[in-house]
């Protein structure tokens, strides 16, 4: 009965996604159409809520997209609170190494470049703002909040100080201001942002930032400039991996789930047999390990599917509830979501792919729990002594005394002796045994 609710859950969940993914679902271009794409076309997309690798998979993935369609440039919109400073560091590398012009704006009205989104705008090619933003407060802070000890915070602001005037310096902007937003978190509005040449443009709308940046020169390298071509805006959008990996990854909840993670183990070792807190823990173990930096994505991915199968493996020889069983399809699916990083392998699987495969490996393995579990119930002999009672059909009896033969029982054939003459087809009782041999008698029931 369990079971059949679990798999009436799962059903569920996977309905769910299937109703998120068309909601997202864009429609697929042929290898032809991107290999004639122009270089007239920009791809847009948006970091928006606190950067974690989530905002680093969606830019990498953007990129790889651009490429692909071969277009001119990027367009970055931000509207961030700032974020993870070592996933800034990581897109600030991504941005400097871009074979084509990264263009950031703020967007739209009312939004806010703040700290490391600050820090990114500092390195990107083109950098604008919508009138009514605001960009700065770049002090770097503890993630929970906590006071930062003096040696380490002198350390980070000198360290960041640092970084942030060079990529002022290199885009030929304020180092001044680069400072101050990281030494005295000083934030400023857009237009004033502007007159300190903290930003190259302030105006209304998208369309005219894009006018604002095309033809301009910019260095995407020591050695290699560039011309800003804009074309045609092509959307990537925020799809069901990033919105998995944010709410997954985010630093807060990576450290409240690295926490709960190690408790619930502890608590699975200390209670063994209890199954949920072990699977939980281990996947979010797994996870918020991923969402750290402490381990690759592509190889966390790895190891959520291999964790996956094990679970659904156990789950056929382990009275599990189905609570393996769950957590390993759980385990499998976000494994394959995470699988291919599209910057190294210029591949993403499709969601069309890893939901029918998720629900057959999980109808597999719950069809063969299902079944090892129902085999459980089956009664099982240890020995004669279980015979012992039953009833069975006497199928041949020795001509010579009447009382000796054999009979057929539970689909076994057994020797047989009885102290009154039987004949066959007669049912009789097992009384007792010695040896290979049973006594019955006949039965009267």
């Amino acid at each position: 009965m369990r079971i059949k609710i679990y798999f009436i859950l799962f059903i569920a969940t996977l309905g769910y996604l299937a109703q998120a993914i068309s909601q997202d679902k864009s429609p697929p271009e042929s290898s032809s159409a991107i290999k004639n794409q122009d270089k007239a076309c920009v791809i847009e997309t948006t970091i928006d809520g606190a950067i974690g690798p989530a905002t680093l998979d969606l830019f990498g993935r953007a990129q790889d997209r651009a490429r692909d369609k071969r277009c001119g440039s990027m367009l970055l919109l931000i509207n961030t609170p700032g974020g993870n400073l070592q996933t800034t560091r990581l897109i600030v590398e991504k941005i400097l190494n871009s074979p084509n012009p990264i263009l950031c704006l703020i967007y739209p009205a009312g939004a806010h470049a703040g700290s490391a989104g600050a820090i990114i705008m500092q390195a990107c090619h083109v950098a604008g703002a919508i009138e009514a933003t605001n960009i700065g407060a770049a002090t770097p802070v503890s993630g929970m909040g906590e006071k930062i000890p003096d040696d380490l915070r002198k350390k980070l602001l000198n360290d960041t100080t640092a970084w942030v005037k060079g990529l002022a310096k290199l885009r030929g902007r304020n180092e001044k201001f680069a400072q101050d937003i990281v030494e005295e978190a000083k934030a400023v509005s857009a237009k004033e942002a502007l007159r300190l040449e903290a930003v190259d443009f302030v105006g209304t709308s998208k369309e005219e930032f894009l006018k604002f940046a095309e033809g301009r020169s910019v260095r995407l390298s020591e050695d290699r400039e560039a011309i800003v071509s804009v074309g045609k805006v092509i959307l990537f959008k925020q799809d069901l991996r990033y919105r998995v990996m944010d709410l997954l990854m985010n630093p807060q909840v990576a450290y409240l789930m690295f926490m709960g993670s190690i408790g619930l183990l502890y608590f699975e070792l200390t209670h063994p047999g209890m199954i949920a807190p072990g699977v939980i823990g281990g996947v979010g173990f797994i996870i918020s390990l991923i969402s750290m930096h402490m381990l690759d994505v592509t190889w966390g991915a790895v190891l959520l599917i291999l964790v996956g199968i094990s679970l659904l493996v156990a789950e056929a020889f382990v009275a599990g509830f189905g609570m393996l069983g769950i957590g390993g399809i759980v385990s499998f699916f976000i494994g394959s979501l995470f699988l291919f990083d599209p910057e190294q392998s210029g591949f993403v699987l499709p969601l069309s792919t890893i939901i029918p495969t998720s629900l057959l490996i999980g109808l597999i393995m719950l069809g063969i729990a299902y079944l090892a579990f129902s085999s459980r119930k089956r009664r099982t002999r240890s020995g004669f002594d279980d015979i012992v009672g039953h009833a069975g059909r006497v199928s041949e009896v020795n001509p010579g005394d009447g009382t000796s033969g054999f009979i057929e029982i539970e689909g076994e054939i057994w020797r047989i002796t009885s102290k009154t003459p039987i004949k066959v087809g007669d049912q009789v009782k097992v009384q007792k045994h010695e040896g290979l041999t049973l006594y019955v008698t006949l039965n009267k029931e």
